[in-house]
């Protein structure tokens, strides 16, 4: 499902062996046309657009100008004008997708008319030796079509085709060399991008600095973030948190950083046989720092942390939000190297395996997402957090799909010490000295880091409420005398879940 046939590899075959309906899903319009070009051979190939109608796909010579599609495909149908030929279809997408109010598609004749072109390239010796070729950039295939299309994925061009293309470009613009390992940097950054986007991006790097250096990196990140903007499914965090705003949770920081060290120099890490890491998965309890460490790995790792929101997928048209599933992996692959953070997994994949029509769309989405854990070779490191792993599928919690699961507990003594140091150290570190940290911690036993840090806000600002120049001991004791703790709140799921993850020996993220 996630890795598509490619054109390159299959789009010859496909033709010879009378497929009647190819989809190439790209933006790049212009290399599909290339790859068309190059498997055409004798066969007459004509292109239908939204601007100019029909016309010669060579030449673009006009011959039903301003057509529309219906009227071009009801026209097609009837004779032998398609025979030998390969009709490619463009901007075709919102007649594809467009649905009425009630949700139904509003391509019914175009559907019809493409059925029937397809019914007669199937019949054999008794029909037409044509195919029909859709390039689009999204996918949007109405259901009687499903049948009969076969997608392929004009694939972005791999790190030998991009260094290829940097060291052409670098000899036509006559820059100096460019370090090796700046090179090899570039290629990395690079990945994820059309052949145009790298152009353009060389182009400006060198109009701007009139050589390839350290901002060109810069240039490529901005152009990563436009894609996630403009795609609106996954959203970029910024990176603030770094690994010494967690208290505690030694494990797991000794174990990003040993993974960090490894994306840092990924390729000498893979040439000496280390494989792709995969992800982590972060269970435990609420308050612990879960997506405190996801946000920290973004830092830590030096690349852009990208965070999957379940809610911007679900579609209200079917297969929506399936496609909108792969696209977001699509996306996360092409920004790689980077840090894909899954927040609250278990709320994402609440309902498989239920009936009805929710159900089954989670269902089907949680097959995308395991089927691209299981077989993902890209930089896209997966942080995921979850509070309650017993509404998780057991087939995610296999050791195929992450590298390691941690079990965040409650935060114990020398934690709580430490996440005092952290919240009070941002806010009144003057004051650090006089407060006996000691009490604190005594009082505060079965508090998570989020209840430490709720109670040095609001002490601070009682404090500050009564006029008092310094945070004292007394100040920061008044609160948590007034704090239900998290085990004051949640005392039984919380001796079961610990249990839970006790029993299924989950590495522990706390020492």
């Amino acid at each position: 499902m996630l890795h598509l046939p490619t054109v390159k590899d299959n789009l010859g075959g496909y033709i010879d062996a009378g497929f009647p309906i190819l989809y190439i899903c790209t933006y790049e319009e212009e290399k599909a046309d290339r790859y068309i070009s190059s498997v055409a051979g004798r066969k007459k190939v004509l292109e239908w657009n939204g601007s100019d109608g029909l016309v010669n796909f060579k030449t673009k010579a006009p011959l039903l100008p301003d057509q529309s599609l219906e009227a071009v495909l009801d026209f097609l149908k009837i004779g032998k004008e398609l025979d030998r030929t390969l009709l490619v279809i463009k901007d075709a997408d919102s007649l594809l997708a467009a649905r009425d109010d009630a949700g139904r598609p509003e391509s019914d004749k175009v559907t019809a008319l493409l059925k029937e072109i397809a019914r007669r390239i199937r019949k054999g010796n008794g029909g037409i030796d044509a195919t029909v070729i859709i390039v689009s950039s999204v996918l949007h295939i109405p259901q009687p079509l499903e049948k009969l299309v076969t997608v392929l994925e004009l694939e972005l061009p791999d790190e030998t085709e991009i260094k290829e293309m940097i060291d052409r470009f670098i000899q036509d613009n006559g820059i100096s060399t460019v370090p090796e390992r700046f090179l090899e940097e570039m290629v990395i950054a690079f990945k994820g991008l059309s052949e145009s986007e790298i152009g353009d991006l060389l182009n400006l790097a060198v109009a701007q600095e009139g050589e390839l250096t350290g901002k060109t990196l810069k240039l490529i990140f901005d152009q990563k973030q436009q894609m996630i903007l403009k795609a609106g499914i996954l959203e970029m965090i910024p990176l603030k948190e770094g690994i010494a705003d967690i208290g505690g949770l030694e494990n797991l920081k000794e174990w990003l950083k040993k993974k960090a060290k490894v994306f840092k120099d990924i390729k000498k890490a893979m040439d000496f046989g280390v494989a792709m890491p995969k992800g982590v998965l972060i269970a435990g309890v609420p308050g612990c720092g879960k997506s405190l460490s996801a946000k920290a790995a973004g830092k830590l790792f030096d690349m852009p942390l990208l965070r999957l929101d379940m809610g911007r997928l679900m579609g209200k048209y079917l297969g929506e939000s399936e496609e909108n599933m792969r696209k977001a992996i699509r996306l996360a692959e092409a920004i790689s190297p980077c840090v894909l953070w899954v927040d609250e997994l278990e709320k994402a994949f609440a309902g498989i395996g239920s009936g009805g029509s929710g159900g089954e769309v989670t269902t089907r989405l949680f097959g995308t997402f395991l089927t691209w854990m299981q077989e993902k070779t890209s930089a896209a490191f997966v942080v995921a957090t979850a509070n309650d792993i017993t509404k998780l599928p057991p087939e995610l919690l296999r050791k195929e799909r992450f590298d390691e699961i941690f079990y965040v507990p409650l935060p114990n003594k020398e934690e709580r010490r430490k996440i005092f140091e952290i919240h009070l150290g941002k806010r009144r570190k003057e004051d650090i000295s006089g407060i006996d940290m000691e009490r604190l911690v005594a009082e505060t036993e079965g508090y998570s880091g989020a209840d430490i840090e709720g109670v040095v806000s609001e002490s601070i600002e009682s404090a500050f409420v009564k006029g008092s120049q310094r945070l004292s001991t007394e100040d920061i004791l008044d609160c948590i005398r007034n704090t239900h703790s998290l085990s004051e709140i949640m005392k039984e799921p919380l001796k079961e879940m610990a249990k839970l993850y006790e029993d299924r020996k989950f590495k522990k993220a706390s020492r």
